[in-house]
C-alpha cells in the first residue's frame, strides 16, 4: 500500500526545508512554500545553483507566518517581522515576473552578507496571480515551476543501488527538494504514470515530469557542492527526449485540502491502459512520451 512517507515545505525558495507531519495545502502547494525568495536588486531570484550556500540558510516559520527566525553558518541570527502589504518590488522566476513584497533593509541585508552580493528579501504579494503550465495548469507561489514536487522511496532505492554499482556514496532525498516523499510502490519511478491522486483531504493532478538542474549535486546540509552524483547516474538511464534528466514529478493542487505522513496514496489514474489490479498496485506501464522543462 503506498503511503505519504515524508512533507516537506520550504518558506524560502532555495533555502533549507522544514519537515512536517501534517501539511494544509492550498491551490499554490503546502502552505508558506515558498512564500518569500531571495532576489537581485533586478527581481531575478537567487538560487542554489549559483549560490549553494542557500541550503544551509534555515527559515523557522513563526507564529502563523508573522515572523521569520533566519539562520545560516556565520552570521548571527535574524528575527524577521513578514510584511504581508508593503512596497513592491520586481521579482521573477523561471517561468513568472511579477512583483513581491519587500520584506524591508534589514533582512535584505542580512541575506547580502550571508550571499556575498546585494539582495532583497521579498514576500508573496495579495495580489499575486500565476498560471502554471503542464498536462493539468495549476498555480504556484515562487516555486520554480508548479506546486508540487512529488518523489517516491522506490526511486531513490533504485537510483542509489546504481550510484553504489560506481563505487560512490548514496544521496539522500533531501538532494532532489520533493514536497511529498511516497512509499510503497514497489517500482522505481511509478510515480512517472500517475495522472490523479488522493491523499487525506488532498487531491493531485499530473503536470510534467522534473527535469533536474545542478542543485542535487548540492549538499543540502552543508550548502557545498557535493557532485557528480546523482546526476551522473541519473545520466545513465534518465535522459529525456528534449534534454536532462529526470526524478520525481511536478502536480498541480486539483483540491486543496489537509494530508498527513502515513496517509494512503490512492491513484485515480495513470498513464496508458487502465490497470487491472487495485490502484495502489497496478501494473507498471511506461509513459510514451515526458513533457520536460529545466527547472
Amino acid at each position: 500500500m503506498a503511503r505519504v512517507a515524508k512533507l516537506v515545505y520550504y518558506p524560502v525558495k532555495g533555502c533549507a526545508g522544514t519537515a512536517v507531519e501534517t501539511a494544509d495545502v492550498t491551490p499554490a502547494g503546502l502552505r508558506f512554500d515558498r512564500a518569500w525568495m531571495v532576489v537581485s536588486p533586478e527581481g531575478e531570484f537567487r538560487s542554489q545553483r549559483k549560490h549553494p550556500v542557500m541550503a544551509a540558510i534555515r527559515a523557522e516559520v513563526l507564529d502563523d507566518g508573522a515572523r521569520l527566525r533566519l539562520a545560516a553558518p556565520g552570521v548571527e541570527d535574524l528575527l524577521v517581522e513578514t510584511v504581508t502589504d508593503g512596497p513592491r518590488h520586481p521579482a521573477a522566476t523561471f517561468t513568472w515576473q511579477g512583483k513581491g513584497v519587500h520584506q524591508g533593509d534589514e533582512a535584505a541585508e542580512w541575506f547580502s552578507t550571508v550571499l556575498g552580493l546585494p539582495s532583497v528579501f521579498v514576500g508573496l504579494a495579495p495580489e499575486h496571480e500565476r498560471v502554471t503550465n503542464g498536462e493539468i495548469p495549476g498555480t504556484a507561489a515562487f516555486a520554480d515551476a508548479h506546486a508540487i514536487l512529488l518523489t517516491s522511496e522506490s526511486s531513490l532505492d533504485g537510483l542509489n543501488e546504481r550510484i553504489a554499482s560506481r563505487g560512490a556514496e548514496a544521496v539522500p532525498m533531501d538532494r532532489f527538494r520533493p514536497n511529498i516523499v511516497v512509499s510503497g510502490w514497489p517500482e522505481p519511478h511509478r510515480e512517472d504514470d500517475v495522472r490523479s491522486l488522493t491523499a487525506g483531504g488532498l487531491e493531485l493532478g499530473y503536470a510534467k515530469v522534473c527535469v533536474r538542474c545542478t542543485v542535487p549535486m548540492v549538499d543540502q546540509e552543508t550548502g557545498e557542492k557535493a557532485g557528480p552524483e546523482p546526476i551522473r547516474s541519473l545520466a545513465d538511464y534518465r535522459r529525456e527526449p528534449e534534454g536532462g534528466v529526470s526524478f520525481g514529478i511536478k502536480m498541480a493542487v486539483t483540491g486543496p485540502g489537509q494530508v498527513s505522513v502515513g496517509d494512503e496514496v490512492i491513484v485515480h489514474s495513470w498513464a496508458g491502459p487502465s490497470p487491472s489490479t487495485s490502484d495502489a498496485e497496478p501494473p507498471f506501464t511506461a509513459t510514451a512520451s515526458r513533457p520536460a522543462e529545466s527547472v
